[in-house]
């Protein structure tokens, strides 16, 4: 799910979604680099932006007026526990539902300190699951 938005309301560290071959919908990525030129003679002010990807960390360039609309991303943050690790799985028991979801996903940062019984959160986006850090005890 996402909400459109202007491309020139956005700022550093907003997330929007950006074409990708593997996705038609677009890619999650965070904004890393921005900048805006003024309007020219014949044309309109536009945004440069970098983006980095959610899940993959690719960094994807875009150009377009500031007036363009652009998908925001809707990011569900929630928090759960660490059931199981194992083969690259991490077994996550949602704490508000009690389900347990398999996320092969894991921030490289929160992947050391990874341990069962761990409270960790994690976002849902774009139908993608991603462990992105573990909470302090």
């Amino acid at each position: 799910m996402s909400k459109p938005s202007d491309l020139g309301s956005l700022k550093i560290g907003s997330y929007i979604l950006l074409p990708h071959s593997d996705q038609p919908s677009g890619e999650p990525c965070r904004i890393v680099e921005y900048d805006t030129s003024k309007p020219g003679k014949h044309g309109a002010a536009k945004a440069r932006i970098v983006a980095e990807g959610i899940f993959d960390g690719q960094k994807r360039p875009h150009v377009g007026p500031v007036s363009m609309q652009i998908h925001v991303p809707m990011i569900n943050k929630k928090t759960g526990q660490v059931v199981s690790m194992g083969g690259g799985v991490v077994q996550v028991m949602d704490s508000e539902t009690f389900e347990t979801i398999d996320v092969t996903m894991v921030d490289p940062e929160a992947e050391s300190k990874l341990e069962n019984g761990a409270t960790v959160e994690y976002w849902v986006v774009m139908d993608k699951t991603k462990i992105m850090r573990v909470k302090a005890q």
